[in-house]
């Protein structure tokens, strides 16, 4: 929740109320040390960073440098990113109507300039909130220098400006983000010549269009994210750009499984009209880590943290499919359920060339395993002698994704010991989906240890 606005609204009232003007990179640093002090949380929503990413990243920020995040795909550079400007004063004073927010006590554009040495203390101050500090782009071919820096407006040159003009310019992204934090996606998707346009602003804080040099000491905390495959030696990012920053910073894939079902638990929208059951969660997080160790996988692209919350999605919404088909009120995820997330997030891998046909084999193989070791870690001791028993005398079960959890308990019928698998798997056990997705979960499981067979209607039987 904002605070309200400071009242002060001219350079006088600012003076007299004892503001003191510090660089962004000052604030940043003064508000970092005293969330490290109190032990506040310094960068809200980051899971798995604490003891890695986040201590180099805390040490850059302290030192006052620029700095680049390498990592593959989905490992969370751009929502790190976006945190920094948490570490910004929650207001600050810039004089109103400036395009690229002079602070009141030194300005630097030459508008806010004449309009100091005219106003004095009458000079007018308008509060900008820090999420209005963030400035962001993806790096594309496309992109020009104009859209970063910025270029002559024709229009006020028409006006009757010349060329050599300060305010005839109209400024770029960068300049736009002054006094605050600025970001370059993939960094080295810049074409060569536009990253030439970023090395004064990274170290001479001035900036060049079109033929001439603009004095422009720029207040901006810079920050890129980049694929370590494309900022190597072999990659796409020139020499002088590299050593501009002050630091480079290396992500990673959640390390521990606990990391990334706290970050499925967090990201995943899956409404609160359904319920994904805690060892279905852990099934796609296994799932999503054995894809990322598989040699059958490019290791270089990396996979996503996002495969494990659209995964997660999918698994979610196959319930409130079936609940609309049959009538449910409450849907529950189940086992059934995870096959469909196969087809869904094959488009999300990039498979090894002699892997070329047998994608979706892969996937399905991988996702067995997640499933089986998953029923070790929560079933694996549990006794069911009680659910085998019920297919001593040649009965089967048939189940699949559209058979509704009551129908599936029905045809199962009363099973001793079924309550703790329920507490076993740590749900409550209250509704007939939740024992249906226990019920199932263990029948799946005897079936992946050989205890049980299966055929390709989803019926069970020993």
């Amino acid at each position: 929740m904002r605070a309200s606005t400071p009242r002060e609204s001219t350079l006088g009232e600012l003076r007299t109320s004892g503001h003191q003007f510090e660089t962004v990179k000052e604030e940043i640093h003064r508000n970092l040390l005293t969330r490290l002090r109190s032990g506040q949380p310094r960068f809200p929503g980051i899971v798995g960073f604490d003891d890695t990413v986040l201590p180099h990243l805390e040490r850059a920020l302290l030192a006052g440098h620029d700095l680049v995040l390498l990592g593959e795909r989905g490992q969370g550079k751009t929502r790190l990113i976006r945190t920094i400007a948490g570490l910004l004063d929650e207001w600050t004073p810039v004089v109103e109507g400036c395009e690229i927010n002079d602070h009141p006590y030194a300005p630097v554009c030459v508008r806010c300039r004449r309009l100091a040495d005219e106003l004095g203390d009458s000079l007018p101050v308008a509060w900008r909130h820090r999420d209005e500090r963030y400035g962001e782009k993806l790096a594309t071919p496309d992109t020009s220098v104009g859209d970063l820096i910025g270029d002559v407006d024709p229009v006020k040159v028409a006006e009757g400006r010349t060329l050599g003009d300060p305010e005839t310019v109209h400024y770029g992204l960068v300049p736009r983000t002054n006094r605050g934090v600025f970001a370059v996606n993939e960094l080295p998707d810049l074409a060569e010549r536009i990253q030439v346009s970023l090395l004064n602003v990274l170290e001479e804080r001035d900036v060049q269009i079109r033929g001439y040099a603009l004095r422009l000491p720029l207040d901006v905390l810079l920050v890129a994210s980049a694929n370590p495959e494309d900022y190597t030696n072999r990659g796409r990012i020139i020499t002088p750009l590299k050593d501009r920053f002050g630091a480079e910073i290396r992500t990673h894939y959640p390390v521990e499984l606990s990391d990334e079902l706290d970050l499925v638990r967090q990201e995943a929208e899956i409404g609160a009209d359904v319920e994904v059951p805690e060892h279905l969660l852990e099934v796609v997080a296994r799932f999503t880590r054995l894809v990322r160790e598989s040699t059958a996988v490019d290791a270089r692209s990396g996979v996503s943290a996002r495969f494990a919350l659209a995964g997660t999605e999918t698994v979610a919404a196959g319930a409130v499919r079936r609940a609309a088909l049959a009538g449910e009120d409450r849907p529950v995820a189940r086992v059934c359920d995870l096959p469909a997330v196969v087809p869904t997030l094959m488009g999300k891998v990039e498979f090894e060339v002699s892997e070329e046909g047998r994608e979706q084999e892969v996937l399905e193989h991988l996702l067995r395993r997640a499933v089986a070791e998953t029923y070790r870690r929560t079933l694996g001791g549990a006794d069911l002698s009680g659910l085998l028993a019920k297919f001593d005398g040649g009965q089967t079960v048939e189940s699949g994704e559209l058979v509704p959890a009551a129908e599936l308990l029905r045809r199962t019928g009363p099973v001793p010991g079924l309550a703790r698998i329920v507490e076993r798997l740590g749900m409550s056990g209250e509704s007939p989906g939740q024992a249906a997705a226990a019920l199932e979960f263990a029948l799946e499981g005897l079936f992946l240890t050989r205890r049980l067979s299966k055929d390709d209607t989803g019926t069970y039987s020993l």
